[in-house]
Order: structure tokens, then C-alpha cells, then sequence
């Protein structure tokens, strides 16, 4: 479970990126607060690293300008927020464009990034209701939300619940969803010669 850290004032951006410690430990920031993550599980890692490769190989193959960095932060324009996503896909070719990168690893700008990729964990309620407004709101073009475990609410999930993987699309400003289970194939609006099906994400934690 994540944990806000004790702060007597919320911080803004600037402050939490200066006071950010290289202990290993990974935080954000919502709203001015500092939120320390859960420490992330085999399964999860299991996950990310399956699809880093994937990605990985399909946009090389596609030529693409893309890379994934080993860390860095979304932040929502005019927000108090700053995100590190489990994968963030960047176009390098617009990084020129990003005033916080070179000092700070920090994307502001939705055309730098073609994918985010968020695997849920017990703090399921941020990927599905903070961190979807914000980067719809932000413009961000396509947002994963990999529910492994089904660990989400069955108002995103379904009832009874069970491993889910939702693909939000922006479309005339607002997210589509669109969701997958089992053997659907994924269809990625990003990466749309990826073939891989929901229960072969789902299975590189087994």
C-alpha cells in the first residue's frame, strides 16, 4: 500500500524534485503530497520487464524514435502531481521541446509520449481515478492499465472480477476504453503490430 509521507505544507514541483533521495526507494507526488510506493512484487516486476521487451522490439522494428528511460517523471501541466510510471514511452524527437528533461527527467508535454503503462497494485484507486484524469487531461494518446491480479474496483473491472487489461485511446479529447482478458488479442492504437494476447501479459508473472 502506498504511503503519504508527514509533511506540515504540500510541496510544489520544484521542492520535491530537490528534496527527491537516491535511497532506491520510488516516490510521486499527488496534489503537493509525497507519496512513497509500495515496494513492487515479483509478478509485477515479472510483467514490466515481459512487456519492456516487447515494446522494445516492436518499435525498433517499426523504426520508430521511441525509447523507455529507467526512470522518469510525468508531470501534468499546472499540477501539483508528478508521476513515474511502471513504462513510459517517449518520442526522443520531442524532448527538444521539454523544458524540465535535461535537469530533471521530466516530461510535461503529451507529445513526447505515445504510451503509458501503469501495472495495479493495491493502490489500484490512482491508476484508475487520479492518474487516468491527469493524463487525459494532459492529452497523453494511450494509457494501459495491466490489472494482473484483478485487484480493481468492479465498476472498471466487472463483476465478478477478474485480470483485465484496459486500453484508454484518446479520442476528440476524452479516453475510449477499450478492455481485454483471457485470449483477446491486445490491439495497441501505438503499436499496432504488437501481437500478444492478455493471458501471455498476464503469465510472464507465473
Amino acid at each position: 500500500m502506498v504511503q503519504a509521507l508527514p509533511q506540515t505544507k504540500l510541496v510544489s514541483f520544484e521542492e520535491f524534485i530537490e528534496w527527491y533521495p537516491n535511497t532506491g526507494i520510488r516516490y510521486e507526488l499527488h496534489d503537493g503530497v509525497i507519496i512513497e510506493m509500495t515496494p513492487p512484487v515479483g509478478d509485477h516486476e515479472e510483467i514490466i520487464g515481459f512487456l519492456v521487451e516487447e515494446i522494445v522490439t516492436e518499435y525498433k522494428g517499426l523504426k520508430l524514435p521511441y525509447f523507455i528511460p529507467k526512470t522518469a517523471f510525468i508531470k501534468p501541466p499546472n499540477s501539483k502531481s508528478a508521476y513515474s510510471p511502471d513504462i513510459l514511452l517517449l518520442n526522443r524527437s520531442n524532448l527538444v521541446n521539454e523544458p524540465l528533461w535535461k535537469k530533471q527527467s521530466t516530461i510535461s508535454e503529451s507529445a513526447s509520449v505515445p504510451l503509458v503503462v501503469e501495472i495495479v497494485s493495491t493502490n489500484w484507486r490512482d491508476d484508475y481515478h487520479k492518474k487516468l484524469a491527469d493524463y487525459e487531461e494532459m492529452g497523453i494518446v494511450e494509457y494501459w492499465i495491466v490489472d494482473y491480479a484483478a485487484f480493481g474496483g468492479r465498476a472498471f473491472i466487472g463483476n465478478p472480477k477478474q485480470p483485465t487489461i484496459s486500453i484508454y485511446q484518446l479520442i476528440d479529447e476524452e479516453y475510449q476504453v477499450s478492455q481485454f482478458r483471457n485470449n483477446d488479442l491486445i490491439i495497441s492504437p501505438s503499436l499496432p503490430e504488437l501481437s500478444l494476447t492478455a493471458n501471455q501479459i498476464f503469465q510472464a508473472g507465473v
